[in-house]
């Protein structure tokens, strides 16, 4: 639309089914490649990506003339048929229903970028319990707990 401008910054995460350990270094660097191709394709623009073994963290220049939840259902259908097709071990790979999506300033945008870059070390030192929860309570989301990812010890 004409004489429309925006500047939404979003972060999504999810997991995962059963929170297995499946995204090896061999899949990560494919993988978030494929992930940004399909968020660029959808007239979003990727920011920054990291997937851990058992779930991503993806920040997005939201666009919004296109729906969150349909590119978030696009990139799980996609992704996951593309992991099922390429990795032969992987063939019963999905990812687990649900995501949250959180909103940031431009003033946190390096912040963000970092943050999610450097998953690996900010999840030596905090589960992705830990890190969801932190999520839901700084941005002060209602929740329910039997509707929370699948969390396991």
């Amino acid at each position: 639309m004409a004489n429309t401008y925006t500047q939404l910054l979003t972060q999504v995460v999810f997991a995962v089914k059963g929170r297995e350990s499946l995204i090896n270094e061999k899949i990560r660097i494919p993988l978030e490649k494929y992930i940004c191709g399909t968020v660029s394709q959808k007239k979003h623009k990727p920011l920054a990506i990291y997937c851990m073994p058992d779930h991503l963290h993806l920040l997005i220049g939201y666009n919004p003339d296109k729906s969150l939840s349909d590119l978030v259902k696009e990139i799980k259908t996609s992704s996951g048929n593309l992991i099922r097709a390429t990795y032969p071990g992987l063939a019963n790979f999905h990812w687990q229903v649900g995501y949250g999506a959180f909103s940031y300033t431009k003033s946190h945008l390096d912040r963000v970028v970092n943050y999610i870059l450097n998953q690996p070390i900010h999840h030596s030192k905090k589960t992705f319990q830990q890190e969801y929860l932190e999520f839901l309570q700084k941005f002060e989301i209602p929740y329910e707990e039997k509707y929370l990812f699948e969390f396991y010890q």
